[in-house]
């Protein structure tokens, strides 16, 4: 059997870092922990929130400061900041504790494993065809500057009745090393045929110690 683990939680702690940043006792740390499921999950499902790669959640006492990660700042935002305030008047009802949001803007989001992952599995609901989505995808984070990529698809592909799994890959992705940054991501694209699943890792570089006194 293969003995494969998540390119994030491999890399935790020493080229990744944690999307939840708090301290808790043993008392307070599963609720703490299903404020932010649900904070993720509500979210996730909002308008305003697509295009968005990932919600960093830290706790200062009982503020909850949540920094939405994205590649359209503009729409989470909203004309003079409304649907900012809105989004903050729901998860204070939500959650019945004083959230604080903040927006950080992806600039390249070709770089980016979640929203690639998003992009694919959006264009694949629309029934477009899953190499040219694939191979257009790879091709922008090529050009973008990534060191290597792949994808991958898995289900009924094309409205197959067999499912399988397709993948591709370009460049180098050093699974198996931690000196190298990979990124990853998965999404799901729901179609009139059945749920295709789509994996993607991208290599953003590797990292060069120096040692000490040079």
């Amino acid at each position: 059997m293969g003995q494969k683990a998540n390119p994030i939680g491999l890399r935790l702690a020493i080229r990744k870092k944690w999307e939840s940043n708090w301290y808790a006792t043993k008392q307070t740390f599963g609720k703490q922990l299903v404020e932010d499921v649900l904070i993720r999950n509500f979210l996730k499902k909002q308008p305003s929130c697509a295009g968005s790669a990932s919600f960093v959640i830290r706790r200062i006492g009982d503020k909850i400061e949540v920094t939405i990660c994205t590649a359209r700042p503009g729409l989470v935002i909203g004309k003079k900041g409304v649907e900012i305030d809105l989004l903050k008047e729901k998860l204070n009802k939500l959650i019945n504790k004083e959230v604080w949001i903040e927006v950080e803007e992806i600039k390249r989001p070709d770089l980016n494993a979640s929203l690639v992952a998003q992009s694919i599995a959006a264009q694949l609901g629309r029934r477009v065809s899953f190499r040219r989505v694939l191979k257009k995808s790879m091709q922008n984070a090529m050009d973008a500057g990534a060191v290597g990529i792949k994808v991958q698809c898995g289900g009924r592909i094309g409205g197959a009745e067999i499912a399988r799994k397709e993948w591709y890959k370009d460049g180098k992705i050093p699974l198996q090393t931690l000196r190298y940054d990979i990124d990853y991501s998965a999404a799901t694209a729901r179609t009139s045929y059945g749920s295709i699943g789509v994996k993607v890792w991208i290599t953003l570089g590797e990292f060069i110690e120096r040692a000490i006194g040079q």
